[in-house]
Protein backbone atom coordinates (compact mmCIF):
# COMPACT_ATOMS: atom_id res chain seq x y z
CA UNK A 1 0.00 0.00 0.00
CA UNK A 2 1.47 3.38 -1.02
CA UNK A 3 0.08 7.14 -0.95
CA UNK A 4 -1.67 8.65 -4.01
CA UNK A 5 0.41 10.04 -5.98
CA UNK A 6 2.19 13.14 -5.15
CA UNK A 7 0.33 16.80 -5.95
CA UNK A 8 2.97 18.87 -7.71
CA UNK A 9 2.28 21.98 -5.70
CA UNK A 10 0.29 20.89 -2.98
CA UNK A 11 -1.91 23.88 -1.36
CA UNK A 12 -3.56 22.45 1.93
CA UNK A 13 -2.96 20.27 4.67
CA UNK A 14 -5.44 18.10 5.97
CA UNK A 15 -4.85 16.92 9.31
CA UNK A 16 -7.38 14.28 11.25
CA UNK A 17 -8.00 12.55 14.22
CA UNK A 18 -8.50 8.86 14.09
CA UNK A 19 -10.41 7.27 17.07
CA UNK A 20 -13.73 9.10 17.83
CA UNK A 21 -13.18 11.37 14.73
CA UNK A 22 -12.49 9.30 11.28
CA UNK A 23 -12.75 5.79 12.98
CA UNK A 24 -15.41 4.45 14.39
CA UNK A 25 -14.83 0.73 15.86
CA UNK A 26 -18.59 -0.25 15.34
CA UNK A 27 -19.42 0.83 12.45
CA UNK A 28 -18.16 -1.36 9.07
CA UNK A 29 -16.60 -0.35 7.90
CA UNK A 30 -14.93 1.34 10.77
CA UNK A 31 -14.04 4.69 8.55
CA UNK A 32 -16.73 5.06 5.50
CA UNK A 33 -15.43 4.37 1.99
CA UNK A 34 -16.50 7.38 1.13
CA UNK A 35 -13.96 9.23 2.99
CA UNK A 36 -11.44 7.99 0.74
CA UNK A 37 -13.49 8.90 -2.39
CA UNK A 38 -13.31 12.55 -1.49
CA UNK A 39 -9.88 12.32 -0.63
CA UNK A 40 -8.87 11.19 -4.30
CA UNK A 41 -10.92 14.46 -5.72
CA UNK A 42 -9.38 16.53 -3.57
CA UNK A 43 -5.95 15.35 -4.69
CA UNK A 44 -6.77 16.47 -7.98
CA UNK A 45 -9.29 19.52 -7.85
CA UNK A 46 -6.93 21.04 -4.55
CA UNK A 47 -3.80 19.55 -4.57
CA UNK A 48 -3.90 18.47 -0.63
CA UNK A 49 -1.68 16.78 1.46
CA UNK A 50 -3.93 14.95 4.13
CA UNK A 51 -2.37 13.37 7.52
CA UNK A 52 -3.70 11.19 10.79
CA UNK A 53 -2.83 12.95 13.62
CA UNK A 54 -3.42 10.68 16.54
CA UNK A 55 -2.54 9.67 20.32
CA UNK A 56 -1.86 6.03 18.65
CA UNK A 57 1.92 4.61 18.61
CA UNK A 58 2.57 4.27 14.95
CA UNK A 59 2.41 0.43 15.61
CA UNK A 60 -1.04 0.31 16.84
CA UNK A 61 -1.66 3.24 13.86
CA UNK A 62 -1.00 1.36 11.09
CA UNK A 63 -2.71 -1.76 12.39
CA UNK A 64 -5.87 0.57 12.36
CA UNK A 65 -4.62 1.45 8.79
CA UNK A 66 -5.05 -2.67 7.83
CA UNK A 67 -8.48 -2.73 10.07
CA UNK A 68 -9.82 0.25 8.17
CA UNK A 69 -9.09 -1.34 4.90
CA UNK A 70 -7.11 1.74 4.23
CA UNK A 71 -6.89 1.76 -0.15
CA UNK A 72 -3.84 4.14 0.07
CA UNK A 73 -1.49 5.45 2.79
CA UNK A 74 -2.00 9.16 4.47
CA UNK A 75 1.17 11.53 3.41
CA UNK A 76 2.36 11.62 7.03
CA UNK A 77 1.62 10.16 10.67
CA UNK A 78 1.52 12.07 13.98
CA UNK A 79 2.13 9.49 16.52
CA UNK A 80 1.94 10.17 20.29
CA UNK A 81 0.68 13.39 19.35
CA UNK A 82 4.67 14.10 18.37
CA UNK A 83 6.50 11.91 16.89
CA UNK A 84 6.34 12.58 12.72
CA UNK A 85 6.23 9.86 10.37
CA UNK A 86 6.78 9.99 6.51
CA UNK A 87 6.27 7.01 3.87
CA UNK A 88 8.65 5.90 1.84
CA UNK A 89 8.63 4.44 -1.56
CA UNK A 90 7.99 0.79 -0.04
CA UNK A 91 4.76 1.68 2.05
CA UNK A 92 6.91 1.75 4.85
CA UNK A 93 7.52 4.76 7.98
CA UNK A 94 10.55 6.56 8.02
CA UNK A 95 10.88 9.26 11.35
CA UNK A 96 11.25 12.79 11.23
CA UNK A 97 14.29 13.83 12.27
CA UNK A 98 15.34 15.88 13.87
CA UNK A 99 11.89 16.62 15.35
CA UNK A 100 11.91 13.42 16.58
CA UNK A 101 14.76 13.17 18.34
CA UNK A 102 14.70 16.84 19.94
CA UNK A 103 11.25 15.93 20.76
CA UNK A 104 12.40 12.98 22.83
CA UNK A 105 15.29 14.60 24.14
CA UNK A 106 13.30 17.57 25.55
CA UNK A 107 10.59 15.41 27.14
CA UNK A 108 12.77 13.39 28.97
CA UNK A 109 14.60 16.03 29.92
CA UNK A 110 12.10 17.85 31.12
CA UNK A 111 10.70 14.53 33.08
CA UNK A 112 14.18 14.34 34.83
CA UNK A 113 13.54 17.73 36.36
CA UNK A 114 9.95 17.07 37.20
CA UNK A 115 10.61 13.17 38.58
CA UNK A 116 9.67 14.35 42.39
CA UNK A 117 6.47 15.75 41.05
CA UNK A 118 5.35 13.01 38.94
CA UNK A 119 6.27 10.72 41.58
CA UNK A 120 4.13 12.70 44.59
CA UNK A 121 1.11 12.44 41.44
CA UNK A 122 1.55 8.82 40.88
CA UNK A 123 1.15 8.62 45.01
CA UNK A 124 -1.94 10.44 44.89
CA UNK A 125 -3.78 8.64 42.31
CA UNK A 126 -2.75 5.18 43.71
CA UNK A 127 -4.12 6.36 47.05
CA UNK A 128 -7.50 8.33 45.65
CA UNK A 129 -8.36 6.23 42.64
CA UNK A 130 -7.80 3.17 41.20
CA UNK A 131 -6.54 4.23 37.98
CA UNK A 132 -4.00 2.65 36.59
CA UNK A 133 -0.13 4.33 36.21
CA UNK A 134 2.15 3.58 32.94
CA UNK A 135 5.65 3.92 32.58
CA UNK A 136 7.36 2.47 29.44
CA UNK A 137 9.49 2.59 26.88
CA UNK A 138 8.38 5.63 24.84
CA UNK A 139 5.61 6.29 27.63
CA UNK A 140 7.45 7.87 29.82
CA UNK A 141 4.58 8.96 31.99
CA UNK A 142 0.61 8.33 31.87
CA UNK A 143 -2.20 6.64 33.63
CA UNK A 144 -5.56 4.78 32.56
CA UNK A 145 -8.24 5.66 34.46
CA UNK A 146 -11.57 3.23 35.22
CA UNK A 147 -14.23 6.12 34.24
CA UNK A 148 -14.30 9.03 32.96
CA UNK A 149 -15.62 10.76 35.83
CA UNK A 150 -12.52 8.90 38.04
CA UNK A 151 -10.30 11.12 35.13
CA UNK A 152 -12.23 14.33 35.60
CA UNK A 153 -11.11 13.33 39.34
CA UNK A 154 -7.65 12.99 38.05
CA UNK A 155 -7.59 16.14 35.96
CA UNK A 156 -8.68 19.19 38.93
CA UNK A 157 -6.38 17.52 41.34
CA UNK A 158 -3.28 17.34 39.10
CA UNK A 159 -4.14 20.79 37.86
CA UNK A 160 -2.84 22.89 40.20
CA UNK A 161 0.06 20.73 41.16
CA UNK A 162 1.40 21.12 37.66
CA UNK A 163 0.88 24.62 38.07
CA UNK A 164 4.41 25.77 38.52
CA UNK A 165 5.90 23.55 35.68
CA UNK A 166 4.83 25.93 32.91
CA UNK A 167 6.34 22.70 30.42
CA UNK A 168 4.97 20.15 31.86
CA UNK A 169 1.35 19.15 29.84
CA UNK A 170 -0.95 16.21 29.37
CA UNK A 171 -3.11 14.79 26.90
CA UNK A 172 -6.00 13.34 27.66
CA UNK A 173 -8.43 11.38 25.54
CA UNK A 174 -11.51 9.99 27.44
CA UNK A 175 -9.87 7.43 30.17
CA UNK A 176 -6.08 7.84 28.77
CA UNK A 177 -3.92 10.52 29.85
CA UNK A 178 -0.18 11.11 28.68
CA UNK A 179 2.02 13.60 30.38
CA UNK A 180 4.27 14.77 28.13
CA UNK A 181 6.15 18.78 27.07
CA UNK A 182 4.38 21.28 26.28
CA UNK A 183 5.78 22.23 23.25
CA UNK A 184 5.31 18.98 21.59
CA UNK A 185 1.28 18.21 20.90
CA UNK A 186 -1.04 17.68 18.00
CA UNK A 187 -0.90 21.30 17.09
CA UNK A 188 2.92 21.72 16.82
CA UNK A 189 3.20 18.85 15.15
CA UNK A 190 1.01 20.35 12.37
CA UNK A 191 2.37 23.00 12.19
CA UNK A 192 5.79 21.48 11.80
CA UNK A 193 4.34 19.39 8.72
CA UNK A 194 3.18 22.35 7.34
CA UNK A 195 6.41 23.55 7.78
CA UNK A 196 8.06 21.11 5.71
CA UNK A 197 5.45 21.22 3.00
CA UNK A 198 5.83 25.16 3.22
CA UNK A 199 1.65 25.23 3.03
CA UNK A 200 0.52 28.32 5.26
CA UNK A 201 -1.99 27.87 8.34
CA UNK A 202 -4.73 29.33 6.31
CA UNK A 203 -5.04 26.62 4.11
CA UNK A 204 -4.44 24.00 7.16
CA UNK A 205 -7.96 21.92 8.30
CA UNK A 206 -7.71 20.38 11.44
CA UNK A 207 -11.10 17.69 12.57
CA UNK A 208 -10.70 15.68 15.75
CA UNK A 209 -13.50 15.12 18.83
CA UNK A 210 -11.68 15.36 21.92
CA UNK A 211 -9.27 16.75 24.89
CA UNK A 212 -5.97 16.32 22.51
CA UNK A 213 -7.13 17.47 20.01
CA UNK A 214 -7.33 20.90 21.42
CA UNK A 215 -3.97 22.72 20.17
CA UNK A 216 -4.48 21.12 17.09
CA UNK A 217 -8.05 22.74 17.07
CA UNK A 218 -6.59 26.67 17.30
CA UNK A 219 -5.75 29.51 14.78
CA UNK A 220 -2.35 29.30 15.53
CA UNK A 221 -2.20 25.78 13.66
CA UNK A 222 -5.04 25.15 10.97
CA UNK A 223 -7.06 28.45 9.34
CA UNK A 224 -9.97 25.56 8.88
CA UNK A 225 -11.69 23.82 11.77
CA UNK A 226 -13.91 21.43 12.51
CA UNK A 227 -15.26 18.39 14.68
CA UNK A 228 -17.91 15.65 14.24
CA UNK A 229 -21.01 15.23 15.90
CA UNK A 230 -19.85 13.28 19.16
CA UNK A 231 -17.48 15.46 19.79
CA UNK A 232 -17.15 15.98 23.95
CA UNK A 233 -18.56 19.74 25.02
CA UNK A 234 -15.22 21.50 25.40
CA UNK A 235 -14.40 20.61 21.75
CA UNK A 236 -17.45 21.74 20.43
CA UNK A 237 -17.63 25.22 22.41
CA UNK A 238 -13.74 25.37 21.01
CA UNK A 239 -14.79 24.83 17.82
CA UNK A 240 -17.91 27.28 17.60
CA UNK A 241 -16.25 30.29 19.57
CA UNK A 242 -13.33 30.12 16.82
CA UNK A 243 -15.79 29.92 14.01
CA UNK A 244 -15.56 26.36 13.09
CA UNK A 245 -17.67 23.65 11.64
CA UNK A 246 -19.60 21.14 14.01
CA UNK A 247 -20.53 18.61 11.74
CA UNK A 248 -24.35 17.27 12.33
CA UNK A 249 -22.87 13.58 11.53
CA UNK A 250 -20.73 11.76 13.49
CA UNK A 251 -17.56 9.74 13.30
CA UNK A 252 -16.46 9.76 9.78
CA UNK A 253 -19.60 10.72 7.75
CA UNK A 254 -19.01 13.72 10.09
CA UNK A 255 -15.88 14.28 8.31
CA UNK A 256 -17.20 13.77 4.55
CA UNK A 257 -19.10 16.56 5.71
CA UNK A 258 -16.93 19.01 7.09
CA UNK A 259 -14.38 18.43 3.89
CA UNK A 260 -18.00 19.36 1.98
CA UNK A 261 -18.28 22.63 3.79
CA UNK A 262 -14.69 23.61 3.70
CA UNK A 263 -13.84 22.56 -0.30
CA UNK A 264 -17.32 22.54 -1.90
CA UNK A 265 -18.15 21.04 -5.37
Amino acid sequence: MNTLPPPSAPRALLSFDFDGTLHDPASDPPVPRGFFDRLAVLRERHQVLWGINTGRSLEYMIEGFEESLFPFLPDWVVAREREIHLPDARGGWVPHEPWNRRCEQDIHGLFEEVRELLDRIRHDIGQHTGAQWIAMEGEPAGLISRTEEEMEWIVRHITPLTAGQPLLSWQRNSIYLRFGHRAYQKGSSLAEVARLHGIPVERCFAMGDSHNDAEMLHSTHAGMIACPANSVPEIRERVSSAGGFIASSIHGEGVIEALAHFFPG
